[in-house]
């Protein structure tokens, strides 16, 4: 009996690592270019970190530029949150999708993911300290949008020496 309640267990912490959760509702903030406030079915309100990538802080060069193009693509929208993950402000960690700009029916579906979507147009870094925490195909794609979006010179990657937010917010400790 010992064992087998040693196994479920290990078992339950083992699946708690790789369960994910899903939260639905639509943003109703967007606080910069990486955190949006969404706003759920019971009228509660969740604040969620955007997992995989780092944006400029809203002071930083092209801060305020991925700030907007985030609540371009999200602001006033429902979208889906897939999140296993709180961090340590308690903000959710997750992939938040959100259906294509392009689509005009009312059922279009939740197919286009905000984080890389930011990545791609230059308005944020994929986040690699953290991209283990990431599928491995998220992890390549948002390596190879990144490099691409360098190689394109867009967004943020047309200043000729960008800093990465993880460097501008150690600078601004000292």
């Amino acid at each position: 009996m010992i064992q087998l309640r040693s196994l479920l267990i290990v078992s339950s912490l083992l699946l708690g690592t790789t369960h994910a959760d899903t939260l639905t509702g639509r943003v109703v903030n967007v606080a910069d270019g990486d955190t949006v406030t969404i706003l759920d079915a019971d009228h509660q309100q969740h604040r969620v970190r955007l997992q995989g990538i780092d944006a400029p802080e809203k002071a930083q060069p092209f801060g305020q530029r991925s700030k907007q193009s985030l609540s371009t693509l999200v602001f006033g929208n429902d979208v889906e949150v897939r999140w296993n993950k709180r961090d340590r402000y308690q903000r959710i960690l997750g992939k938040v999708m959100v259906a294509d700009p392009n689509c005009r029916t009312s059922h279009c579906p939740k197919a286009l993911d905000a984080g890389h979507a930011q990545i791609t147009v230059g308005m944020a870094w994929w986040y690699r300290k953290y991209g283990n925490e990431q599928s491995a195909q998220d992890r390549g794609a948002y390596e190879f949008s990144e490099r691409e979006a360098r190689a394109k010179r867009a967004g943020l990657w047309a200043d000729a020496n960008p800093v990465a937010p993880w460097d501008w917010r150690k600078e601004a400790r000292r």
